[in-house]
């Protein structure tokens, strides 16, 4: 449905795009950028523009057109519903489930299955589409909140920018690191020679990981991770750097093991503030059933 909104300018001298950010904060800069330049935004019935200084007792009309539906097909897939309200959801994303459509895999995706899942989403960017805010690898399992709205995207990822998420990771490694609890702090940027692959590359993006040593299992580690920040693939990218690479990651490890088919990694918790009421939310992930049996396959190697 076609939303208006018609506002009065109280004081003036300020820009109409930095008037309306402040005024319309359900609003994205970049939808409110859309909305001034299909004319869609008027000052005393004219077009307005951007930069345009605004006045005191000046008239503003928003008009905000339905979102589009966009080329993205609803797929009935299973799907773990962890947390859902009008604003955000929470899911816990199976192994193997990859999270957006793209190429080489337009369909079967996580977005395809909350598509069909929620009959509620109010568009994100004028799409009518759910808010990916962070990602999770095709075979990392775990928590993951995805946004209905463009107001619950922008609080969604201020809060993972501003690093007010807290994440929560167990990863199976290979070795044990040495101090049992420390931080890796080396940036991540794209593979210079495998351009597939990330890697510690000076000068790269900033990237940090928190780890513990929960139990150690012969040559085998089970490690607590907490990443403050989220660079692609840097939780597998920072243990390997270190000499303890992720067991069944095919990537980033040439250890190979025979009790696990994927890379045992499992987003295990999740807390944020919700995007409109302000409240912490913290939910919590157990693992999943292949990891369970791998580490049990882990503890009778030790056993003997």
């Amino acid at each position: 449905m076609t939303q208006k909104h018609l506002l009065t300018v109280e004081s003036g001298a300020d820009r109409l795009d930095r008037y309306l950010a402040s005024h319309l904060p359900q609003l994205s800069r970049s939808r409110l950028q859309t909305l001034i330049h299909d004319e869609l935004v008027r000052v005393n019935g004219r077009p307005g523009k951007p930069a345009l200084r605004l006045k005191a007792g000046d008239g503003v009309e928003v008009v905000v057109p339905p979102p589009v539906s966009v080329e993205m097909e609803a797929e009935a897939i299973p799907l773990e519903v962890v947390y859902q309200d009008a604003h955000l959801l929470v899911v816990d994303k199976p192994a193997g489930l990859t999270v957006h459509p793209g190429p080489g895999h337009p369909r079967h995706t996580l977005v395809n299955a909350i598509m069909a899942l929620c009959t509620d989403l109010s568009g994100i960017g004028g799409e009518l589409r759910p808010g990916i805010v962070h990602r999770l690898d095709k075979d990392t399992s775990g928590l993951m909140m995805v946004a209905k709205n463009d107001a619950a995207h922008q609080s969604l990822s201020h809060q993972l920018k501003e690093r007010e998420v807290e994440k929560g990771y167990l990863a199976l490694v290979v070795g044990t690191p040495r101090p049992h609890e420390g931080v890796i702090d080396a940036p991540v940027d794209r593979d210079p020679i495998h351009r597939q692959r990330m890697a510690v590359v000076p000068g790269g993006r900033a990237a940090v990981t928190r780890y513990r040593v929960r139990e150690v299992l012969g040559g085998f580690s089970l490690l607590e991770v907490s990443p403050a920040t989220g660079r692609t693939h840097q939780i597998r990218v920072h243990l390997a750097s270190v000499g303890h690479p992720i067991v069944g990651d095919v990537v980033y490890s040439r250890r190979r093991v025979p009790f696990l088919d994927r890379q045992f990694l499992h987003a295990c918790s999740l807390a944020f503030r919700h995007p409109t009421t302000g409240e912490r939310l913290a939910f919590t992930s157990p693992l999943p059933q292949d990891l369970q049996a791998a580490l049990r396959e882990a503890r009778a190697l030790v056993a003997g």
